[in-house]
């Protein structure tokens, strides 16, 4: 019987490339996130806020403690910060329908337009870096980013239900 060679190689990567990868990931954040920082700062926020901003943004009616979920902070953290977009008008708290005790967070108008600032530089900024690296990077980058998530309740809030349809 003759030898069947893989056709891929398999990955090696030297700490160098590994090392690199790491650097690329930290320029990569800081220039995310330069011009919501600037909206932020006109605001007196902070990045805390602009999560707070996004999640509740994409997941109207989250419960705080849904919120406390995805952000890992403390309840006095995020009460600090829900705090002041709330008494600034950029998200509202209602009771719960069912339990009253549970408090639905959504953003006000004031906060959707927040939102589109900070997330409009981003979203071009994305859009853009997938444009150039082409389908397959893509789908390769959302690997690698699934591959750094730790929890495997995080990783799956992105598993799709059916193939991306190219």
């Amino acid at each position: 019987m003759t030898d069947i060679k893989p056709l891929v190689r398999p990955l090696l990567l030297t700490e160098n490339e590994v090392r690199q990868g790491i650097e690329l990931l930290f320029f990569a954040y800081r220039d995310f996130t330069a011009e919501p920082d600037a909206i932020l700062a006109h605001y007196h926020f902070g990045r805390a806020h602009h999560r707070v901003i996004h999640f509740v943004g994409l997941h109207p009616r989250m419960t705080v403690g849904e919120l406390l979920g995805i952000l890992r902070v403390t309840k006095q953290s995020l009460s600090r910060v829900l705090g002041q977009l709330v008494r600034q008008g950029f998200v509202v708290q209602r009771p719960g329908a069912q339990d009253r005790r549970q408090r639905l967070l959504d953003l006000t108008v004031k906060g959707r337009e927040l939102e589109r600032q900070l997330s409009e530089p981003q979203r071009a900024r994305v859009a853009n870096a997938y444009r150039q690296a082409g389908v397959h990077a893509v789908e390769g980058f959302r690997r690698v980013l699934l591959g750094i998530i730790a929890d495997e309740e995080d990783r799956r809030r992105f598993q799709r239900t059916s193939p991306v349809k190219r």
